[in-house]
């Protein structure tokens, strides 16, 4: 088992295009295709208990590949990772039977089918920051679940070696030209609310609790255009300007107050939802 420690970013549709232009990135990125098929029992199972479990078509191999639940909040995300190359062409349900997370019994095992699919393009950089190595992947596709599609967008800045708090520093140089967002939900918890065709936020009683309630709603309001989500959205950071210190109240008041704009997300404001969720990233269980 690895440990990935990877900060997840939202994208505006600007966003890429932009990104690629910034001068941190001005060597050729390596492209990838990859196409990707997620498992879990018709109950959702492995979902509820916050685990992941896809088959990944990727340079002519399958990859199967297992994440459990993560912990962190505000885009940044500690998770259990396993993978492994499998004949095909379906799962290797042995290989599975092996590992310890308790929600892979022989009963799960049994039910486990195909769920829904995500096909992206993938652009990657590994650079060199404040001592760390990271390595910086941007998805461009879709999910796909029935006959629902939603975009993806985002930015993984996956921290290779090093210390998490570079991931916080190349991100707030990135946001200084591009619109981005922190985003805690996986593509396996969006694909999963895209099947369902619902999105639930957690609940929260703390500050960090608040900022990834609200964080979650604008992922749910990205994917949904639902005008509801980016309500819960706003009261989240309403409610997380009445705690904290100084500067969390008045960057929280400041995002607050910007999600009344349908075009919301500009670089400064980016920058600062960044800057609040770099001191309050905890131990928040994330979707």
């Amino acid at each position: 088992m690895s440990q990935e420690i990877e900060l997840k970013l939202a994208l505006g549709p600007e966003g890429p295009a932009a990104l690629r232009h910034h001068p941190l990135l001005a060597d050729a990125p390596g492209v990838a295709c990859l196409g990707n098929t997620y498992f879990d029992t018709p109950a959702g199972e492995l979902e509820a208990a916050r685990m992941a479990l896809r088959l990944r078509r990727l340079d002519g191999r399958l990859l199967q590949t297992v994440k459990t639940r993560g912990e962190g909040g505000g885009g940044l995300s500690r998770r259990g990772e396993w993978e492994w190359q499998v004949p095909g062409p379906g799962l290797d349900l042995a290989g599975l039977a092996g590992l310890p997370p308790a929600a892979l019994g022989r009963d799960v095992l049994e039910r486990l089918e195909a769920r829904f699919t995500t096909d992206f393009r993938r652009e990657t950089w590994e650079l060199a920051h404040q001592g760390a190595r990271i390595e910086l992947a941007l998805d461009e596709g879709v999910i796909t679940a029935a006959d629902r599609r939603v975009t993806i967008r985002e930015l993984e800045l996956e921290l290779k070696s090093g210390e998490p708090a570079a991931l916080w520093s190349l991100a707030e140089a990135l946001a200084e030209r591009v619109a981005l967002r922190p985003s805690d939900t996986s593509k396996a918890a969006r694909g999963g609310a895209l099947l369902a065709g619902e999105w639930r936020l957690p609940a929260a009683d703390s500050p960090p609790a608040w900022l990834h309630r609200a964080v979650v709603a604008l992922d749910a309001y990205a994917d949904s255009g639902g005008a509801d989500w980016r309500d819960a959205a706003r009261e989240a950071f309403q409610r997380l300007a009445t705690l904290g210190d100084t500067d969390d109240r008045d960057d929280a008041r400041a995002v607050a107050a910007a999600l009344g704009d349908d075009a919301w997300l500009t670089p400064p404001l980016g920058r600062r939802l960044l800057q609040l969720s770099r001191r309050l990233s905890g131990a928040s269980p994330l979707a």
